[in-house]
């Protein structure tokens, strides 16, 4: 689990965040997500891996504002050979939900060409598949 307290500056002028904040805190909530998982970013680009978002989805379903606290629960829902899927739901102080979102992502070497994770980098492919097998352990 991530938190983030909502600042002013990502508010607007009605005092509600603003729609782009939500995909920032996906990409903090990620970056924890793999700092827990032993593998940083800083580390994956140290061992040659590089990896871009391919897609993200956001689904807006209640606002919020500044001072608020926001939990998001990152974990990943699929790791394939070459894709890694997150899905990241936050939730305000009353465990209300606000916000469901997902991000996909490729991984490439420093030439830019797809990796296959499972192969070349078979602990980063396992502590993935590691993350999506215990999130769904605790959904059932």
């Amino acid at each position: 689990m991530y938190t983030h307290k909502v600042q002013y500056y990502e508010t607007d002028k009605m005092g509600v965040t603003h729609h782009s904040n939500y995909i920032r805190w996906m990409e903090e909530a990620r970056v924890d997500l793999l700092e827990k998982a032993g593998y940083s970013y800083k580390k994956l680009e140290e061992i040659g891996i590089i990896s871009p978002v391919t897609s993200v989805e956001c689904k807006f379903v209640s606002s919020t504002t500044f001072d608020d606290t926001i939990t998001v629960e990152a974990y990943v829902e699929e790791a394939r050979n070459v894709k890694v899927k997150i899905t990241y739901i936050m939730t305000d102080e009353t465990g209300k939900i606000v916000c469901k979102g997902t991000s996909e992502h490729c991984f490439l070497d420093k030439d830019g060409k797809f990796i296959m994770i499972s192969r070349d980098f078979p602990d980063f492919y396992e502590a993935m598949v590691k993350n999506a097998e215990e999130h769904a352990k605790k959904e059932n």
